[in-house]
């Protein structure tokens, strides 16, 4: 899109980006300049070791919560889901953000993530919804609970969570696909030991109703999760800016950059669940600034915004013709 004026334009991955290390360098035909990109460190085994445990662990957990009448436990079993989706979701983020773009798809398969998280976001309410049903109902006429099966399958779900969670703690501060799942297994950790704690009051004090309240309690945390979740997406699927990211403080740190009269026509939006893009148009009257400051604006944009797929077009002037005025300041006037 160039509005009619002389413009050069820049595509650049930013220094950490998961697409292939050696497929986005060199010299474009339009004065640009793409620089080796680094994969991050794979965590494919931990999230397949994780999501076995877990996968495991979320059976055991449901015939256990059948076998002892237990509404908790049931209750956990499917916050554990949850957390086997969020793996499966990460884990595949992190590897479809690494495939090449196609013909047909020339952004890759990264998208397919957000679809992914809608689709388990409307599972998990509707799943909470069951769980809380079956809870109201139990707390006119509380039946009897085996509070020890209880106590020693919430016990095995700490350990397993905690150790999921430990599976991911190095890369949490690099990398916010990793961070998330580590953020939720340990969440989900510090649940199962609030189950533990409400069969030992149950064993102490014969008192059942607390098998139901807590299983209420822990869809409360399931739905406040879920509900972040389908925010989230909805969001990423309509490709707003992921959040995070001030697009008013973006579009400040462009303008400040040496040489930029203006700029116009920014937008933000997610790839994937993961991965962000940026295209913008920077006015600049000394003509195309070079390659270096292309990679000083790259470096930014991925520094401070964990923005890695940046796509810069070079104005030399803001003599906009007649009639697109209008269009060219919609992006910029709707985050001012």
């Amino acid at each position: 899109m160039t509005h009619g004026h002389p413009t050069q334009s820049s595509h650049q991955h930013g220094p950490h980006s998961g697409a292939d290390p050696h497929a986005d360098c060199g010299r474009d035909h339009r004065g640009g300049v793409h620089v080796h990109n680094h994969a991050p460190k794979d965590f494919g085994f931990a999230f397949a070791l994780g999501t076995a445990l877990n996968v495991g662990f979320v059976v055991l957990e449901a015939a256990a919560g059948v076998f002892a009448n237990s509404m908790a436990l049931l209750a956990d079993a499917g916050h554990n889901l949850s957390d086997v989706l969020c793996l499966l979701m990460a884990w595949g983020a992190s590897v479809l953000v690494k495939r090449r773009p196609t013909l047909q798809y020339t952004y890759g398969f990264g998208s397919s993530t957000i679809l992914a998280a809608l689709a388990n976001a409307v599972l998990l309410l509707v799943a909470a919804g069951a769980i809380s049903w079956e809870a109201v109902q139990r707390l006119s006429a509380p039946p009897p609970v085996a509070s020890t099966t209880m106590i020693v399958v919430a016990g095995l779900g700490i350990l397993i969570n905690g150790f999921t969670a430990w599976l991911f703690a190095s890369g949490g501060e690099r990398d916010v696909n990793i961070r998330g799942a580590y953020l939720h297994m340990a969440a989900d950790a510090a649940i199962s030991f609030g189950v533990v704690v409400a069969g030992i009051a149950m064993l102490l004090t014969g008192w059942n109703w607390l098998d139901p309240v807590v299983s209420l309690v822990l869809v409360a945390a399931i739905v406040w999760a879920t509900w972040g979740l389908l925010r989230d997406a909805t969001r990423l699927a309509l490709h707003g800016v992921p959040a995070g990211i001030d697009p008013a403080r973006v579009q400040s740190r462009l303008a400040a950059l040496p040489g930029v009269a203006s700029l116009h026509d920014l937008h933000i939006w997610p790839m994937s669940t993961t991965e962000t893009a940026l295209t913008c148009h920077l006015v600049m009257p000394g003509g195309h600034p070079g390659d270096a400051f292309i990679l000083q604006a790259t470096k930014i944009l991925n520094d401070e915004f964990e923005i890695r797929h940046a796509t810069l077009q070079f104005e030399v002037g803001n003599d906009i013709p007649c009639g697109l005025e209008e269009s060219c300041m919609t992006s910029t006037e709707a985050i001012k």
